[in-house]
């Protein structure tokens, strides 16, 4: 018996896009069934070739316009609509910050079911590119190819090497990238530069099929002061390493700390591999200025593996507005959850009493208890452990009844038992750092029995993107 064939899906003509929704994407309506449209704007009107057909909404991608939205811009970026990582480059900042301080609104009014006091203007950030200090590339000998290519039937290559970035949902295509507009100055030239030597030297570049080939990847790590971090990837160790990272250094001389991994692992993770110093210092410092004028600025090292905010500058602007709302006296215990390498700790730390740092990743404390003493900093405890189990009435009873509680937690949000503990101790203020507003939502509608949602202050670290960190400050009933 043959198979039955599939119904072709639908092309839907001149659909009005309405507003902006999930991930980025851009949505419509249809015999009163949403329709998520990527790489649109509110206002366009478009014909809607469906690619996906569920239950409750359909997805297309537009493949003609009609009229275009008054929020629309031109792109600035030749990779945009293939590479995912600036998806929202065709809307108008001003407006993307008018989206994202709306979504926040949406999440706590739809899933949080959360009346908030006020929400105060969305802190936008000031460069709109070139704004990340971290970027990772992956070496490819079969680079996506794009319209732009020579078709192999016309001469052009069928495969040719490239070194760039993932494309979205598929991990085994990468995509060349020629500018990225991300990172600043030297990113482009470090990537271009090592590229360039590769090929010319012959170098094998990874296959992410087989596994096979001895370039991996690249990380760069910019920073404020004016340090340079590279780090390149191996499959495996040769010879050709130390020729190839002194011609590096002798290219790029504004590289402080240059390092490479032998990875031969199947999956890209060096956190659990040695990460070689070949030259300069094993770490790259950052500065941020203090909360309180009057006081020095802080200094955090920031080595290979260590975590630190992705938008350095507007990380400042975020820290600051969970200070401000905090409004600390100077006598209080606060608990930070979610430390990570201690940033906020120490951001807050000369200005109240004690900090509480907790954090689950063990080398991240590490960081954090490094970096309290470069700056001479006392008054912080920094302790390791899952926080579902280590937040509990004994931990309370040992370090003392927290004030504040800042809490800064992934994507996921806070595990229930978190919440309960919050609870259970009843600090007088929560100011909840989120850089997913959904879960947020979520969490302090689970807290609302005790606490009331009286400020949420959005800030902008990811332009480009529909990506929104939301500060919240709770103050007990």
């Amino acid at each position: 018996m043959g198979r039955t064939k599939k119904k072709p899906l639908p092309l839907l003509e001149k659909l009005e896009i309405v507003k902006s929704g999930a991930e980025g994407k851009s949505l419509a309506y249809y015999n009163e069934k949403v329709v998520f449209v990527p790489f649109t704007a509110p206002g366009d009107v478009v014909d809607v070739q469906i690619t996906h057909k569920k239950s409750k909404y359909l997805e297309g991608k537009a493949v003609r316009f009609h009229q275009l939205s008054a929020l629309r811009t031109e792109p600035k970026c030749s990779h945009y609509g293939l590479c995912g990582g600036c998806k929202w480059q065709h809307i108008d900042y001003t407006h993307q910050a008018e989206l994202k301080e709306q979504q926040v609104k949406d999440h706590f009014k739809r899933i949080g079911k959360v009346e908030v006091g006020s929400y105060l203007p969305i802190i936008r950030s000031e460069e709109i590119y070139y704004y990340r200090n971290k970027l990772e590339f992956t070496f490819t000998d079969r680079r996506w190819l794009t319209q732009l290519d020579t078709p192999a039937a016309e001469g052009g290559p069928l495969h040719t090497q490239g070194l760039g970035f993932h494309l979205p949902g598929m991990f085994n295509k990468v995509l060349d990238i020629e500018h990225c507009y991300l990172q600043p100055d030297p990113s482009n030239d470090i990537r271009l530069a090592i590229k360039s030597y590769a090929v010319e030297k012959g170098l094998d570049f990874y296959n992410l099929h087989t596994g096979e080939g001895f370039l991996r990847n690249v990380v760069i790590r910019t920073t404020t002061t004016g340090d340079l971090m590279v780090i390149v990837v191996f499959k495996y160790d040769d010879t050709i390493i130390a020729e190839m990272l002194n011609w590096l250094a002798d290219r790029i001389p504004q590289i402080t700390s240059l390092m490479y991994v032998v990875n031969e692992k199947l999956n890209d993770i060096i956190t659990d591999l040695e990460i070689q110093l070949f030259k300069g210092n094993p770490w790259v410092m950052e500065r941020m200025e203090p909360p309180v004028t009057g006081l020095p600025d802080l200094n955090f090292k920031v080595g290979p593996i260590s975590f630190y905010q992705t938008n350095p500058k507007q990380a400042k602007r975020l820290y600051q507005a969970a200070f401000d709302l905090a409004e600390f006296k100077g006598n209080e215990l606060v608990y930070d959850l979610y430390t990570g390498t201690g940033t906020i700790a120490a951001f807050i730390a000369r200005s109240v009493a004690k900090v509480v740092g907790i954090e689950y990743i063990e080398e991240a404390i590490v960081d954090a208890r490094v970096n309290a003493e470069l700056n001479n900093i006392s008054n912080i405890t920094f302790l390791s452990g899952d926080m579902a189990r280590v937040l509990d009435r004994n931990f309370v009873k040992q370090h003392g009844k927290p004030d504040v509680v800042i809490t800064d937690p992934p994507r996921a949000g806070m595990h229930d038992r978190v919440i309960a503990q919050l609870l259970d101790m009843e600090p007088e203020k929560i100011v909840y750092i989120s850089c997913n507003p959904a879960t947020q939502a979520r969490d302090v509608s689970l807290l609302a029995s005790k606490y009331e949602a009286v400020t949420a202050q959005p800030v902008d670290m990811f332009p480009q993107t529909h990506h929104v960190e939301n500060v919240i400050l709770l103050l007990k009933k």
